[in-house]
Order: structure tokens, then C-alpha cells, then sequence
């Protein structure tokens, strides 16, 4: 009963001790403050943490575990350089919320993905994370410049593509899964699948609360 535990584990413990912004808010002005709030911007939030860590589990079971993750880094900085371009997606939060649950029910579903199917799945979801990213630096008054935008985009890559080897790992050493249909690997995707489906809900309860009162 301990592995069953341990998904529970990886997946929970994995945003407490990182949950705070290196710069305290602070606006980034330099290169390095630049790569310091993109090593933590991922971790701030727990749909993109999860993603990340669903996208490793998911990738430790295709042909290519270490190409599959890049196709989300490479969609996801250009997502956030469109947004620092001023050229942001729609319904990005939905659309977060969307990958958790799809790509949590394609671990649950016990079947392992091709390659392309990897990437297809990965780099489309990634543009709409790196465009919520991207909203860090839009947001910032007075702007952000080239230098800031660089050190955002490595520490942005570095780390979330660290974090899915990491969870691919950690699925295999810590819970046992070698196979897609391993039963810690599908627990794994059960939970956050559920956490996808809260925050579908959560994103469609103001539109249909307003459609009503309507």
C-alpha cells in the first residue's frame, strides 16, 4: 500500500516548498532577475505544476521520453513571446484547466502515446501555458526588456523541462510504473484528471451562474 501512497506524495509535496516568487513581486529589471522568475513562475501555480508533471509521467512512456517533453517547451516559449508581443490566446485559463483534465485522462486510460501524439498533445497545450506566462511580463508596468524577457524564457524552459524528466523518473523509481498501464501511473492520472475537471467547472461556473441570472 506504500507505492499507492507515494502518487499522492509526488504529486501534492511537490508545490509547498516552492510556491514563492524568488523576487517577492518585485519587478524584474535585469537578465538575472529575468531567469529568477522564470525558474519560479511554473511552480506558483499548481495547474502548471501539474501539467508538467503529468506531461513527464506521460512522455516516460513513449518511444522518445527525453524529445516528447521539449515540443511543450519549445510551443510554450513561443506562446509566451507572442504574449510579450502583445498577440495573447483566448481562453487560456479554460484552456489550463482543460490540459489537466485531458492529459490526466490519457494516463488513466492506461495507453501510451506515440511520439507525435506526445508532442501534438504537449506543444498544443503549451502555447496556452506559455501565453499565461507571458501575461507576467504584459502585466509589468513600464515593460520588460530584451535582456528580462531572455532570462525569463531559460528559466521558464529550464525548469519545467527539468521537472518532467524528474516526474517521468520518479514515476518509474518511486512508483514502480514501466509500463503506461502500471497502476500507480494510472492513479497518477486519476488525480489529475479530477483536478482538471474542478477547474473546468470552476472556469464555466461564472458564464452559466450569469446565463441563469440572465
Amino acid at each position: 500500500m506504500k507505492k499507492p501512497c507515494a502518487v499522492a506524495a509526488i504529486i501534492m509535496a511537490a508545490s509547498p516548498a516552492l510556491a514563492h516568487h524568488p523576487l517577492a513581486g518585485a519587478p524584474m529589471i535585469t537578465f538575472g532577475q529575468g531567469v529568477l522568475s522564470g525558474l519560479g513562475h511554473p511552480v506558483l501555480g499548481f495547474d502548471h505544476l501539474f501539467f508538467v508533471i503529468a506531461m513527464g509521467i506521460a512522455a516516460r512512456f513513449t518511444p522518445r521520453p527525453i524529445l516528447a517533453p521539449a515540443g511543450y517547451i519549445a510551443a510554450m516559449l513561443l506562446g509566451c513571446g507572442l504574449m510579450y508581443a502583445g498577440l495573447g490566446l483566448p481562453l487560456k485559463e479554460a484552456m489550463i484547466a482543460l490540459s489537466l483534465l485531458v492529459l490526466g485522462g490519457v494516463i488513466l486510460s492506461g495507453r501510451a502515446l506515440s511520439t507525435g501524439g506526445a508532442i501534438a498533445i504537449f506543444a498544443g497545450f503549451g502555447l496556452f501555458h506559455g501565453s499565461a506566462f507571458g501575461d507576467t511580463l504584459a502585466a509589468q508596468e513600464g515593460g520588460a526588456g530584451i535582456p528580462v524577457l531572455i532570462g525569463y524564457l531559460i528559466g521558464l524552459g529550464l525548469v519545467q523541462y527539468v521537472i518532467a524528466l524528474a516526474a517521468g523518473r520518479a514515476a518509474g523509481k518511486f512508483l514502480g510504473a514501466t509500463e503506461a498501464d502500471a497502476i500507480n501511473a494510472r492513479l497518477a492520472g486519476a488525480m489529475i484528471a479530477g483536478i482538471g475537471l474542478f477547474l473546468c467547472l470552476e472556469a464555466i461556473e461564472t458564464p452559466v451562474l450569469a446565463m441563469i441570472a440572465g
